[in-house]
């Protein structure tokens, strides 16, 4: 048993609550709560989002790339420092990935100078991660994708409540920035419904068409036929079967109501973090003097030094009790895209330095010092 563990869902009755009031509903698969989830995200980016509700992140990634018309010979310029989701998508629709490399040390989100060079006749689109919920220079990124005519995805996999202050303004949701975005729901996100994603947009036409592609291109929702609201249907367009399930929207609109109080949790729980780890030595803390928004706090990460063995400390952790991550491998060394992408040498510097420690709402202080003494143990030993 871990003392603390990496990642803990925030459930309580109420989550109980909304899925049983599905399987008492006797219908799983997508209708009022789906239609009820979706509202509600919409509601709570604002910005004229239009939202919909699918199986996961990587789903509507897939799905985003289809609809804005990305294919074979396109170039797309991706994250260094992510899922591998945003690449593997990529490569699925016969696009090529091209790497952009992080700002610095200290920022980890893209460099926008970084995709402006990475710019070819063949470039079609740009995809962004807000990595750890933390946002990317979206007005830099904005202007390159608008004077290179370039479509611009949001991977807002780590996002959800964290927001970008547009010229010092009051803060733009992120989400609301691109062609398209992306939202997860799996189950170490801020929303955590087990699966699920959501891909959001505000072009109505766009919609049209991401809606066709979730379920197969149908021109009727299997909810219509199932309350004689329709006899038969039309399949307008090839599509997918991306659909999400009731249980995952019923526990995603608990979750969502929860996300403020739960990002206020996690903002504590960094600050106690910051102060543990501030004077701590061969440990830098990214984005910890700068935002350029409010961010959700996603993930506690730290950029261990260089003469610090990492495999090292994460067993030195483990045996006592401290379940760690890392967020994540480098892209070039997976085996699938190993001698097949360009190099990032600042990102592939993080990937092999970076240790992600426990975060979840209901952690306490106490385990944070816990967490913070065998790290500060594991990186002191000889």
């Amino acid at each position: 048993m871990w003392r603390v563990q990496l990642h803990k869902v925030n459930f309580d009755e109420r989550e109980y609550l909304a899925v049983k009031e599905v399987l008492d509903s006797g219908w799983i698969t997508i209708s009022q709560k789906t239609y009820d989830f979706e509202a509600a995200f919409s509601e709570f980016l604002g910005y004229g989002s239009l939202c919909l509700a699918v199986s996961s992140c990587t789903a509507a990634l897939h799905m985003a790339l289809l609809a804005l018309g990305i294919s074979e010979d396109d170039e797309v310029i991706t994250p260094s420092l992510t899922f591998i989701a945003d690449q593997n998508v990529t490569v699925m629709t016969g696009a090529r990935n091209v790497l952009a490399d992080i700002t610095s040390m200290e920022d980890w989100s893209v460099d926008p100078a970084e995709i402006e060079a990475r710019i070819t006749p063949k470039t079609k689109a740009v995809m962004i991660v807000h990595y750890a919920g933390f946002a990317c220079d979206m007005e830099r990124i904005t202007d390159i994708c608008r004077r290179h005519n370039l479509l611009l995805m949001e991977d807002c996999a780590h996002s959800p409540g964290a927001d970008y202050n547009v010229s010092l303004k009051q803060g733009q949701p992120l989400g609301t920035f691109g062609d398209v975005a992306a939202f997860s729901f799996f189950g170490n996100k801020n929303i955590a419904a087990g699966e699920g994603g959501m891909i959001v947009t505000r072009n109505a036409g766009l919609f049209s068409e991401l809606k066709r592609l979730r379920s197969h291109g149908m021109s009727v929702p299997s909810f219509d036929r199932y309350k004689g609201r329709a006899n038969s249907y039309d399949v307008e367009s090839p599509g997918l079967n991306y659909r999400i399930h009731e249980i995952s929207s019923a526990i995603g609109l608990v979750q969502l109501q929860k996300l403020p109080d739960a990002n206020l949790k996690r903002k504590n729980l960094i600050e106690h973090y910051y102060k543990r780890l501030d004077e701590a030595q061969s440990v830098k803390i990214p984005f910890r003097n700068f935002s350029r928004g409010n961010p959700n706090y996603h993930i506690m990460p730290v950029l261990l030094s260089e003469s610090v063995d990492r495999a090292a400390v994460i067993e030195s952790m483990k045996l006592d009790g401290i379940q760690t991550s890392i967020h994540y491998p480098a892209i070039q060394n997976f085996s699938a895209y190993k001698n097949k992408i360009n190099s990032t040498p600042k990102a592939e510097y993080v990937c092999a330095h970076e240790l992600t420690l426990p975060l979840y709402p209901d952690m306490t202080a106490n385990e944070v010092d816990l967490v913070c003494d065998a790290l500060i143990k594991g990186i002191n030993q000889k």
